[in-house]
């Protein structure tokens, strides 16, 4: 399926990028955490599965924020208000009068600002590892230090682009041992922001408290969060349900803060709680493709190559297996032949599951 087309909104003097996806009973505004990029994240298998999922069961609608992606760039500090006229101006422009809010990150507390503020417009709120406040304070213990953050910005400067910029052993732990995920997700967030404007959204987020508002909150909430999320601690989690009337908190497994390590999981509770209703069972239907590969006359060729040019040889094969594997998400099953176990026969699944390519998960 190919990807959205992306239109331009007004909003002041800024031109917001958008797309629309989907024909689905409501809309649902996903709102980005930290950058994004709204052409580039169709290009990543899990991201792009996460969404056409998303979209199946609603009318979504993708932005990115001022200042990042598609939409007008700019260095400077823009305001939660702001961000709430960019979002009124999207829905205005798609013709939707209210919308289901889903924040993730660093684009929950618009969303909770948006929702205490524009309650007609909001027919639900979904937080996903998020917080109201994210600086730590005497009465606010779970909040970043001035010295973790001191060390964010430090890096931030330094190794934005590359991947060490966004360490992925805090932000995905799963992830982090793959290379190859870790340069994809570096260069995503190249193409999403430049280093000023990452540290202008971050310079922003350390002074963002907006506690004060969530008694306001009338929208039905729902909030998802890793119990180790490495990022966002889970009790700034608790402390938003606290605050807001009839909050749903669900603490999930798992130290991941990215939302598209096992995002159907999160997106089981989030299609439950707007639709009454979840698909996951479809997920069960899979189709698989095995391919089993072995190398011709494996045995006459190691004789002739001789083990140092044998071994390489099976090296350059295997790498060329891992390649696929990484591509398509495969499994491999390895069992060893004849002539001193140097004939490898590998297998790979290829799975194909509700009809979205499931690929590298970040």
């Amino acid at each position: 399926m190919a990807a959205p087309a992306t239109h331009y909104v007004k909003s002041d003097d800024v031109h917001i990028a958008y797309q629309v996806v989907g024909d689905g009973p409501q809309d649902i505004l996903f709102v980005p955490g930290f950058v994004s990029h709204v052409e580039a994240l169709w290009q990543v298998p899990a991201r792009s599965a996460f969404f056409r999922r998303l979209a199946s069961f609603s009318r979504l609608i993708l932005f990115d924020k001022r200042g990042t992606g598609m939409s007008d760039r700019g260095s400077q500090i823009f305001t939660l208000e702001q961000r709430m006229h960019d979002v009124s101006a999207i829905l205005d422009e798609v013709g939707s009068e209210r919308a289901a809010l889903f924040g993730v990150s660093e684009g929950g507390p618009m969303s909770l600002l948006y929702a205490a503020t524009y309650p007609e417009r909001t027919s639900a709120l979904i937080l996903y590892g998020t917080y109201a406040k994210h600086s730590w304070a005497p009465d606010y213990p779970c909040g970043w230090t001035d010295e973790r953050w001191d060390r964010f910005f430090e890096n931030l400067e330094r190794n934005w682009g590359t991947p060490q910029g966004i360490n992925l052993e805090m932000w995905g732990p799963s992830l982090a041992h793959d290379p190859n995920i870790a340069e994809g997700v570096a260069s995503y967030f190249r193409t999403a922001a430049s280093p000023g404007a990452a540290v202008a959204i971050m310079k922003m987020n350390r002074e963002i408290d907006i506690r004060h508002i969530l008694p306001a909150i009338r929208a039905p909430t729902l909030i998802l969060h890793r119990a180790g999320d490495r990022v966002i601690d889970i009790e700034s989690a608790r402390r938003m349900a606290q605050g807001i009337a009839g909050a749903q908190l669900i603490e999930l497994p798992g130290i991941d803060h990215l939302y598209t390590v096992d995002g159907d999981t999160i997106l089981d509770h989030v299609e439950q709680f707007l639709t009454g209703k979840c698909h996951s069972q479809d997920r069960e239907r899979v189709l698989a493709t095995v391919l089993f590969a072995d190398i011709v006359g494996s045995t006459e060729r190691a004789i002739a190559l001789g083990d140092h040019s044998w071994r390489e040889l099976l090296a350059a094969f295997h790498a060329k297996v891992q390649e696929m594997l990484r591509n398509f998400n495969g499994r491999e099953g390895m069992r060893r032949g004849h002539y001193k176990g140097r004939c490898r026969m590998f297998a790979l699944s290829l799975a194909l599951i509700s009809g979205l390519a499931i690929g590298p998960s970040w």
